[in-house]
């Protein structure tokens, strides 16, 4: 931990905010920004804006249990025979939810990340009684970081620890983070402890009642009552309480409800050739059609255009491919889903070096090929909406909601309209509609609080059959084995890196198993 949260001077601050100024990307959705300076002292709200106001330090979640653990992504004998090279020991640690290894891999950054994150927030909330400024700035700039902090905390929360129950309440949560000292605890609090902080964040971060809409323009990047009440939504159906996640989703709704529309607002962008099976008589080159979203890597405009963000957040995949399992493309209506059209890259395995012999999978592509929207949307909001109506037994009502989501998502036509008889269908058809709309983000998430709810019907067992392996090798000339995560398995806590536990000197306890 020490790795992380270090003393910072005004200096080291001012160092930070400096490099938030030489980001010029996307400079027409910036506010005015200070003069760069090597030795700027920090004086005023505008330098604390301008680090908050770097969006490239906050925006990416490195979440490799969300990618890898879940039954929307596809790990099978056959894939990785295809070409064992594309897959790393992490995709097969992750995929089989290894204990054993995973805790010494040391690229396994999420949990680093997140802490800086809060280490950001925890200075800028330190600074402000020392700046000049106006009230209204420093609220805001204090709902920004109450809003940072909370996210982290529920983001690491849900992936390291144990599923929040009465039971486990008592269990290893994480290290509560609230300054800019190294000398503060980095032992665990107790896993009530920091759902408690991140109530108290949220709360926090409503204070300030700044809006998403401000002069015409959606600044989704920066916190808003609308990002508030929406990741408040999150947070409350993970405690699989339906009336404060419906009442926070129509919060959230009813300040700002804009879809992107399939039908009118997406379209095709850059296309790739690939040659496959050469030298060979089946040799031929395949074109792979990807979304507009997909065109530029580096250029953050339409990510920050993305219409539908209440906050911006995005999933981030190292190795450039979320590879879709059967079980989550059978879900999809192929002929009428626009999901599933511009989504969907047909081939994408060609990209990922699958060419000779050919092996055709498809993948999962939103924002170039590593990036998918994960902070709260309409779309999520909207979904939160239909499943806590459904759970509540307003059947009707809930499939009023989803169906507004799918007629932006859908082709015209009779198969737009979800119908459901009672309360067990709808919860089917919404949580179905759910998976669609935001695979690998939000699975992790929902199979933990399914297998710890009182409604049988959402159970979930993962199962996978592969190879044995050790911390270095897949043993690909060994029989195969089953590999499943019970809905109890304490392995629902990810193993914290060994790294952040020598750092701590002991202080941080790893999960028991």
């Amino acid at each position: 931990m020490k790795t992380t949260i270090k003393k910072t001077s005004k200096l080291s601050l001012a160092i930070l905010i400096s490099a938030a100024l030489s980001f010029s990307s996307c400079n027409k959705f910036l506010d005015e920004k200070p003069s760069k300076s090597s030795d700027l002292v920090v004086t005023t709200t505008d330098q604390l804006d301008a680090l908050l106001n770097r969006y490239q330090t906050f925006y990416s979640e490195g979440n490799r249990t969300a990618i890898y653990s879940t039954d929307d992504y596809n790990f099978t004998k056959q894939i990785y025979d295809a070409r064992p090279a594309t897959f790393g020991m992490a995709a097969v640690e992750f995929a089989l939810w290894d204990i054993e290894y995973l805790q010494d891999d040391t690229r396994e950054n999420f949990w680093k990340n997140e802490y800086t994150k809060i280490f950001n927030a925890n200075m800028v909330l330190e600074n402000l009684s020392r700046v000049s400024g106006s009230q209204a700035d420093k609220d805001r700039l204090k709902a920004d970081a109450h809003l940072i902090r909370a996210y982290s905390y529920l983001t690491l929360v849900d992936t390291y620890c144990l599923p929040y129950t009465e039971s486990n309440k008592n269990e290893p949560g994480l290290p509560i983070k609230l300054t800019t000292s190294f000398e503060e605890s980095t032992a665990r609090a107790p896993l009530h402890a920091v759902y408690t902080q991140i109530e108290s964040d949220l709360a926090e971060a409503s204070k300030a009642n700044v809006p998403l809409v401000q002069q015409g323009r959606a600044r989704h990047w920066r916190a808003n009552t609308a990002a508030v009440n929406g990741l408040a939504a999150r947070y409350y159906l993970i405690r699989n309480d339906y009336n404060k996640a419906l009442d926070f989703a129509s919060k959230a709704l009813s300040e700002y409800s804009t879809f992107v529309d399939y039908n009118t607002n997406m379209r095709y962008g850059r296309s790739s050739t690939v040659n496959i099976n050469t030298g060979t008589p089946n040799a031929e080159t395949v074109t792979l059609q990807f979304p507009y979203t997909h065109d530029n890597q580096t250029d953050f405009t339409d990510m920050l255009q993305w219409k539908e963000f209440l906050y911006f957040r995005m999933l981030n995949h190292e190795s450039w491919w979320y590879v879709p399992s059967q079980e989550l493309i059978d879900l999809y209506d192929k002929n009428n889903d626009l999901r599933y059209e511009y989504h969907f890259v047909e081939g994408y395995s060609y990209d990922r070096g699958m060419t000779k012999p050919a092996y055709d999978w498809p993948g999962y592509v939103f924002f170039y090929k590593d990036r998918i929207p994960s902070g709260p949307t309409v779309a999520e909001m909207t979904l939160i909406k239909a499943e806590c109506q459904a759970r509540l037994d307003q059947v009707s009502a809930a499939m009023t909601t989803v169906n507004t989501l799918r007629a932006k998502r859908m082709k015209p036509g009779a198969w737009v309209d979800l119908q459901a008889s009672n309360k067990d269908e709808a919860i089917k058809k919404v949580l179905e509609e759910r998976r669609r709309e935001m695979p690998y983000t939000q699975r992790w998430s929902d199979i933990r609080r399914f297998n710890n709810n009182d409604y049988a019907g959402d159970d979930v067992l993962l199962t996978r059959s592969f190879y044995p392996y050790n911390a270095s090798t897949v043993q690909a000339d060994q029989a195969i084995k089953t590999y499943q995560l019970p809905k109890d398995s304490r392995r629902f806590a990810v193993p914290i890196p060994r790294t952040e536990i020598i750092s701590s000197q002991g202080a941080i306890v790893q999960n028991t198993y």
